[in-house]
């Protein structure tokens, strides 16, 4: 019998309102109760006094590049970095090669995470074949080994009969599709966000308009056909369409990302490919717009889209280089920092969109702290300040462009079905 009391936290369950200082017992990898006077008898204690305790995070778009490129990422590496990031389940999205578009490769990511993972790893399975957005991949078996949505993130599905069938297929089984919203005509040739700053610095420009007339499609295609979740919301118009959206009911959800309430267009102005992402960061409009849709609820959660790449894909003319940075491992100092020590959002607004929020929208059954549950348990000292530094990291890449930045907010534990796979911020027997 594993037993442990964690002593003296701030517990913050966003799914049953808790938020008040008190104990929480794990046995048996289920949290058994929490009070102020629990008794752990035997059990292993934890002094979390000063610390936020909160159902394990999840991160649902995460880009683990395992199978087919284990020298930008693996899913023991991705899980590693997960975890001191606090995330204790995350999502891997499909374009990975080969695609995450058949029942073999799904069996594969599980397979490979239940040997070498160190947290729980949903794959999220491609909505077309090969990721072409042309014919629908085998969604139905997919799901009965463990695929708990579908995506061609990354990639656009341009053709909207093939997003029709697709969204009909996913509603037989009340699955959302997480649809990656960008009219790749509009994008085409594209490297940033068009604007002031692409055309005084040269580079071509990307309008935000490709993320919004997609972005409206998919709302007027859920409204007839099945649930969307959209993916990294970057654009004022885009939170825009989807308050109006939620307003009149119509069943879409969305995410944003880190780096889109606290960089703006201007971290590429001296062409640093690390702050080049998909979509574009944006105007200071947008920052404020992506931050006030969390405030209000418009924006459901916050995901990383952790997209590794190694250098020889990032130390390369601008135009050149791959698209996608690293957030694993900063995500929760960079909400604390740029969100809750900002007061923009509260403490409990934000673990909820990290915790429940996310396990609502892909079923997961987690999310919680109530008694029974799995124990998935993050700890969090809100206090502690960091310096960013990759070299430090799990993560096998190291493109992030918050190398240098002073953050506030790190991760101490992390308990994965009540086991310890993060003790005082470092992974533990690694």
């Amino acid at each position: 019998m594993r037993k442990l009391l964690i002593k003296n936290g701030r517990v913050i369950d966003p799914a049953s309102g808790l938020d008040k200082v008190c104990d929480v017992l794990v046995e048996d990898g289920k949290v058994r109760g929490i009070g102020s006077r629990v008794k752990g008898q035997g059990a292993r204690r934890i002094d979390a006094k000063g610390m936020l305790v909160v159902p394990g995070l999840i991160d649902m778009h995460v880009h683990l590049r395992d199978p087919g490129r284990p020298d930008k990422e693996t899913i023991a590496s991705g899980t590693r970095a997960a975890a001191l990031g606090g995330f204790t389940s995350i999502c891997c999205m499909a374009n990975t090669h080969p695609p995450i578009d058949n029942l073999a490769v799904v069996k594969f990511v599980r397979s490979r995470a239940e040997a070498e993972g160190v947290v729980n790893v949903y794959p999220i399975g491609a909505v077309t074949k090969e990721l072409k957005g042309e014919v629908l991949s085998e969604m139905g078996l997919m799901l009965e080994q463990g695929a708990v949505a579908f995506s061609d993130d990354g990639k656009p599905i341009m053709r909207a009969d093939v997003l029709r069938r697709a969204l009909e297929y996913a509603s037989q089984f009340d699955v959302p599709l997480i649809s990656h919203c960008e009219d790749a005509n509009l994008s085409s040739g594209g490297s940033m966000n068009e604007g002031a700053v692409s055309t005084q610095i040269g580079l071509p420009g990307i309008p935000s308009l490709a993320e919004e007339v997609m972005v409206a499609r998919d709302i007027l295609m859920a409204e007839k056909f099945g649930r969307v979740h959209i993916a990294h919301v970057s654009s004022a118009r885009s939170v825009d369409l989807i308050r109006q959206a939620k307003r009149k009911g119509i069943p879409v959800t969305c995410e944003t990302c880190p780096h889109y309430f606290s960089l703006t267009e201007e971290a590429v102005r001296e062409y640093d490919t690390n702050a080049k992402v998909n979509p574009p960061l944006k105007t200071q409009k947008d920052v404020k717009a992506v931050i006030k849709g969390l405030a209000d609820g418009t924006i459901d959660a916050i995901a990383t889209d952790h997209a590794p790449h190694n250098i020889e894909e990032k130390d390369v003319e601008f135009n050149q280089a791959s698209s996608g940075i690293i957030g694993l491992e900063t995500a929760v100092a960079l909400i604390i920092t740029k969100l809750v020590a900002g007061k923009a959002l509260t403490i409990m607004q934000v673990i909820e969109k990290l915790t429940i929020n996310p396990a609502k929208i892909l079923k997961l059954g987690k999310g919680t702290l109530q008694s029974g549950s799995v124990a998935d348990i993050t700890i969090i000292d809100p206090k502690a300040e960091w310096t960013v530094n990759p070299s430090q990291f799990a993560s096998k890449s190291k493109n992030t462009p918050f190398t240098g930045w002073k953050l506030q907010g790190k991760v101490m534990w992390t308990i994965v079905g009540g086991k310890v796979v993060v003790r005082n911020g470092e992974l533990v027997g690694e």
